[in-house]
């Protein structure tokens, strides 16, 4: 099992590296990476960006039976574009790795420090029947 840190810290690192760019342009382009891990990271980072400069209150990532991958955002009820089937897989997978989430269903805070602030979400996974769900929760 890869150090949960590292992931942590990576995410850290790709929210500084993404902090002055367009999020939902570069979301737009994750599902082209060749590493599949690595564009789920980046995934995150510019969702996190995303739902801080865009108000929201939460992002939900929903992996179907069929492997197929959702993603919708509250702040007004809207999807966002997908990373695809398989980079939607593994965000999902990094986002409980990140916070230690294991079994059915279980949340968690992810402390963030972006630039020269700090930001607190609370992760949260479900999975029922054949259907998963992780939500990032923004502060209110």
């Amino acid at each position: 099992m890869k150090d949960k840190r590292n992931l942590h810290q990576k995410v850290q690192e790709l929210c500084d590296c993404f902090a002055t760019t367009d999020p939902l342009m570069e979301m737009a382009k994750v599902s082209e990476e060749p590493d599949k891990e690595e564009a789920a990271l980046k995934w995150v980072a510019l969702a996190v960006l995303h739902g801080v400069t865009a108000g929201a209150e939460k992002i939900k990532v929903f992996r179907h039976a069929d492997g197929s991958v959702a993603v919708s955002a509250k702040y007004r009820e809207a999807p966002l574009r997908t990373p695809g089937a398989e980079v939607g897989g593994q965000v999902i997978e990094i986002l409980k790795r990140v916070v230690g989430l294991e079994g059915e269903k279980g949340s968690s805070p992810l402390a963030l420090g972006i630039r020269d602030s700090s930001l607190e979400l609370k992760v949260k996974y479900k999975k029922e029947d054949s259907k998963e769900t992780v939500t990032i929760k923004f502060p209110g």
